[in-house]
């Protein structure tokens, strides 16, 4: 068995706290405002557009990454390993980085600043264990997300690391729920927290991560491509840019059934 899957820490990272807190919030909100007055441009008498320009679409920020390796690839099934390690490592892996990205800008989504779960014009609301439909704000609701994930990752039933523990039959379903909620996470940061990420230079890690996201469930088809359609705008940008082809031919071609090819863009 791959044990590497289960190596998360218990709890889900926050800020550290420190005298100098306040002012690093200060510097950054300072930062904000400047990214929001260069976005704006010089004014010109004329009525502001009907919507707002979104931010993480504009070219000097979308180029920016950490690294050009070719994502296309590294989400492929390797050859010789089983299909539900591959989708568990990878898994725990992406609830990880995104819960540690979404911990950068955490101070800034409250209860007052995001009284939704929102992403542009959607709003997501939170289903408890009876299916009872919960309006909740944004970092309510990412804390539901967090706390829920974490507790799969670490059930020993449902993501086992024993030699000789077989995953259960409703694996691939509960991988599926993952992804969809870590793709909201994703998605609320780039529509409600993006001049944060801009203003403590973490876009490059979030596209990065964004990327990386998204060609791994389109290789292994984990999330409808009707939930992802609200932030395709990016991901044509992205993802293009990453060796991804426009008509979604050759992505898991060599993997089993579980790991067919993914919708083709939009």
């Amino acid at each position: 068995m791959v044990g590497d899957h289960c190596s998360l820490p218990a709890e889900r990272p926050v800020l550290a706290q420190s005298p100098k807190a306040g002012l690093s919030c200060k510097m950054v909100l300072q930062a904000v405002g400047k990214v929001l007055r260069k976005s704006k441009g010089k004014p010109n008498g004329k009525k502001p557009a009907p919507e707002e320009k979104k931010l993480y679409l504009e070219p000097e920020y979308t180029k920016s990454r950490i690294t050009d390796f070719e994502f296309k690839e590294l989400v492929m099934l390797p050859r010789e390993i089983d299909l539900n390690e591959w989708l568990a490592s990878n898994t725990t892996t992406f609830f990880h980085h995104i819960n540690l990205q979404y911990s950068t800008i955490s101070e800034f989504c409250t209860g007052e600043s995001c009284q939704t779960m929102a992403v542009c014009n959607t709003q997501y609301y939170w289903y408890d264990e009876r299916g009872k439909k919960i309006k909740c704000t944004a970092p309510q609701y990412v804390d539901f997300v967090m706390s829920s994930v974490q507790k799969l990752v670490t059930d020993e039933d449902v993501f086992p690391t024993k030699y000789g523990k077989e995953f259960p039959n409703s694996f691939e379903s509960l991988v599926k729920k993952i992804c969809k909620y870590l793709f909201h996470v994703l998605a609320h940061i780039y529509s409600s927290h993006f001049k944060e990420t801009l203003a403590l230079e973490l876009h490059g890690h979030l596209n990065t991560l964004y990327t990386h996201f998204i060609l791994f469930i389109r290789e292994f088809n984990l999330v409808d491509p009707k939930e992802t359609t609200i932030m395709d705008d990016l991901t044509e940008v992205l993802c293009s840019s990453s060796g991804s082809s426009s008509n979604g031919s050759g992505n898991g071609s060599s993997n089993s059934a579980g790991a067919q090819n993914h919708v083709k863009e939009r």
